[in-house]
């Protein structure tokens, strides 16, 4: 696929991968960018992604990618000024780290992680980004039906492609009993996707970031970064955005790319 007159939605977009792959795709000549987010600073993050391609490609929404109605409402805002959404990169995601099980040193009880956090994750990391794909397949799927098409033949070209955001923590990660476990989920649903939307002409990938210079990893503070991520991972340093921002864009691009994408410098976690 080629981006340029494309209209894609990224989620997420306001910072760290999101933003980059924002600011990837305008360098590429994309049509319209629906940029998702929940803060106010997505409406800087449009400002800059359309300063740097010095025209007006990207549009900023802001709200909960939980929210059906407001999936929806992107949707229908971004198509119906600039057409059909053909590329879609749900990269909005949360950490709630903490050990999954902890003895209090007073009472001597466990205290597990409390499910109330995993299902805010799951809904975040795993559910909404499932969603906000199915939405933009679903919608290539009725205008084929109303034109009369069925199973797509190759002659056609792609209909659309979408990147999943996995994390090198799909393979286990101490602390991150829920954000691992989303992560991970999220391979089943890109397997399973790729399947059944190629009916549609649709491809779905996944890649796995290492740990990359965004503010959910800085969050972590540079102690952590310093002794449990550095001197494990070959690179060396932590991954730029605009490198994840390439392989996702080569991976929407190159219609021979299925499956799943290692970008992960070299890290290998300690037992």
């Amino acid at each position: 696929m080629e981006f340029e007159g494309k209209v894609a939605v990224i989620t997420g977009a306001a910072s760290g991968i999101g933003r980059a792959v924002a600011t990837e795709m305008a360098r590429r000549n994309a049509r319209a960018l629906a940029l998702v987010d929940m803060g106010e600073a997505i409406d800087g993050a449009a400002a800059s992604v359309n300063e740097v391609a010095g025209r007006k490609v990207a549009y900023a929404y802001r709200g909960d990618t939980t929210d059906e109605a407001f999936r929806s409402s992107v949707f229908d805002s971004i198509s119906s000024q600039f057409g059909s959404v053909s590329m879609c990169v749900p990269a909005a995601g949360i950490t709630r780290d903490d050990l999954s099980v902890r003895i209090d040193k007073i009472t001597g009880k466990a205290r597990i992680y409390a499910v109330e956090r995993f299902r805010q994750v799951v809904e975040v990391n795993l559910v909404a980004p499932v969603y906000w794909a199915l939405e933009m397949i679903g919608r290539i799927a009725e205008d084929r039906a109303a034109r009369g098409l069925k199973r797509w033949q190759p002659s056609e070209g792609m209909q659309g492609a979408i990147v999943f955001i996995g994390s090198v923590s799909s393979q286990g990660n101490r602390g991150q009993i829920s954000y691992a476990s989303t992560k991970a989920g999220l391979e089943g649903a890109a397997a399973t996707i790729m399947k059944e939307a190629v009916f549609h002409g649709v491809r779905c990938g996944l890649i796995h970031p290492g740990f990359t210079d965004t503010p959910m990893v800085r969050a972590m503070g540079d102690d952590y970064i310093n002794k449990q991520i550095l001197p494990f991972t070959q690179l060396g340093r932590l991954i730029r955005p605009e490198e994840i921002a390439d392989a996702i864009c080569f991976m929407l691009a190159n219609s021979a790319v299925s499956g799943e994408l290692w970008a992960d410098a070299g890290w290998h976690p300690p037992a």
